[in-house]
């Protein structure tokens, strides 16, 4: 679905640009910079946010965790005096969209790596 919704958004891009090499984002330009911001995936909308979930532990008792990039925690309260509302909660909202996600992969014909969202443009582009 994110697949699908980039490569209306971003045709020129995918027809005449390349990826960035491996290892980083394929939508990375070359000093780093996310080419797709506005239309960027949802894991990359969420990559740092303060997370909250529950597990069960070895007692099989719910516990609840919480983590966040390092990065995000610099200057900043310690995560167990962090405002639970601040906080995304890992489970709800990603059960939601993997059902979405599910639902429109079917249709479409399978899950698409964003890479190769390069790669089938050029592609297309060759066999016109």
């Amino acid at each position: 679905m994110e697949a699908e919704r980039i490569r209306r958004a971003h045709p020129d891009l995918l027809r005449t640009a390349t990826p960035h090499p491996a290892g980083a984002c394929a939508f990375l330009d070359s000093v780093g910079s996310c080419r797709i911001y506005t239309d960027r995936p949802s894991v990359c909308r969420s990559q740092g946010l303060p997370l909250r979930f529950f597990f069960e532990d070895e007692e099989e008792e719910i516990q609840e965790g919480r983590d966040i990039c390092p990065l995000n925690l610099e200057d900043g309260p310690p995560l167990d005096q962090v405002d639970e509302a601040d906080f995304w909660l890992v489970g709800p909202y990603e059960l939601r969209l993997t059902a979405i996600d599910d639902a429109f992969s079917s249709e479409a014909g399978g899950r698409t790596r964003l890479r190769d969202l390069f790669v089938a443009a050029q592609a297309e582009e060759e066999s016109d």
